[in-house]
């Protein structure tokens, strides 16, 4: 069976390098907030292309101190619409909510599974503050399309880029798109720490990131002064010392997983099987080989039975979700087509050519 994911050979290349970070971390006994945060929130600012980067404890968060820094500025308050795709993971939603402003939820662009930008004027409000864009499975969601009705409106963009590490569009980087941008560093992720959860913020906004910077630390911006009522929520020095480890071969491994993917693209050819959109080659880093049939039980069973692991990415759209009750009988029909169609193949950095064309023939024969 070759299966969907393996965290230990993902990190296997890398494992004594990984090691000796870790032994040099825990050798200087500076294990919270130290060196190595410093380090990586530098280096990984330098990588997106923005003056600031910011630590914090996993992808969710980073979204939700990025509103709830803006909230603390008096940039956004309690009611204040933000929106959404509605096909997106929960936690893009959760950071909304955690902060008691309001998701509006965006019907996608089927054949990208990102925002249409098409549809967003017409639930634009008084109350609208921010478009949170989403770059689904490893592909950019922002456009100049989208820029023009943020810029028309006074809108912020955010951009949840916890799957899109390095995805360019124009020749900026992911996290240097919008006004804010938060990361998951989760194990799975083009960026991925090893043993734990992880995320960061980057931002050019000066103010924010100081902001965010005091609210992941207890809301503290000088020890035991507490200005706001913050969060714990900061990266760990074992996590940085990994991550900047993972971070030098970041563009080699997002290079190797669009071999992959081109492979699938040019080699599978059931007519059963939809293939995902690609827009531009340097926009998608392919986190996720996602693919729809109408048959997915039966796809599914079929790989399984040829020896192929496969997941849903994600089962249930977030209206239908019971932490959400009052939008259970809401109807996003192009959302819930893809949430009942999308089945996502095995694509990540230890598979090797054998693997990928078993998995291309398993397709085929469907």
């Amino acid at each position: 069976m070759i299966p969907f994911l393996e965290f230990a050979k993902l990190n296997a290349p890398y494992k004594k390098e990984l090691m000796d970070a870790v032994s040099e971390v825990i050798d200087r006994g500076h294990y919270i907030l130290g060196e190595q945060v410093e380090e990586f929130e530098k280096k990984f600012a330098a990588y997106c292309g923005v003056a600031h980067a910011v630590g914090v404890g996993n992808g969710l968060d980073a979204l939700t101190l990025i509103i709830r820094g803006y909230k603390e500025l008096g940039i956004f308050q309690e009611g204040d619409e933000i929106l959404v795709p509605a096909n997106t993971y929960i936690a893009s939603i959760l950071a909304i909510t955690e902060n008691r402003l309001v998701p509006i939820l965006i019907e996608p662009d089927i054949t990208t599974y990102n925002i249409d930008p098409s549809l967003l004027e017409a639930k634009i409000t008084s109350r609208t503050k921010a478009i949170l864009v989403v770059h689904l499975y490893g592909q950019v969601g922002y456009s100049d399309a989208l820029q023009k009705i943020a810029d028309k409106y006074g809108l912020k963009i955010i951009e949840d880029s916890a799957q899109a590490h390095g995805a360019l569009y124009k020749g900026r980087k992911t996290g240097n798109l919008g006004d804010a941008s938060g990361f998951s560093l989760y194990p799975s992720k083009p960026l991925g720490t090893v043993g734990g959860d992880a995320g960061v913020v980057t931002t050019n906004d000066a103010a924010l990131a100081a902001m965010i910077r005091a609210l992941r630390n207890y809301g503290s911006e000088a020890k035991y002064h507490n200005t706001y009522q913050g969060v714990n929520s900061r990266l760990d020095e074992i996590h940085a010392a990994m991550l900047l480890i993972k971070l030098q071969h970041l563009d080699e491994e997002n290079a190797y997983r669009r071999l992959i993917a081109n492979r699938y693209l040019s080699e599978i050819n059931n007519k059963k099987i939809i293939p995902p959109t690609v827009l531009d080659h340097e926009a998608h880093v392919w986190h996720l080989f996602v693919t729809r049939t109408n048959d997915r039980d039966a796809f599914q069973k079929h790989l399984s039975d040829n020896g192929v692991g496969s997941l849903i990415h994600y089962p249930i759209p977030p209206h239908q979700q019971p932490a959400y009750k009052k939008w259970n009988n809401d109807s996003y029909p192009i959302t819930e087509e893809i949430h009942n169609t999308v089945l996502s193949l095995p694509l990540h950095n230890a598979l090797t050519d054998e693997e990928v064309t078993t998995i291309i023939v398993a397709c085929n024969s469907f």
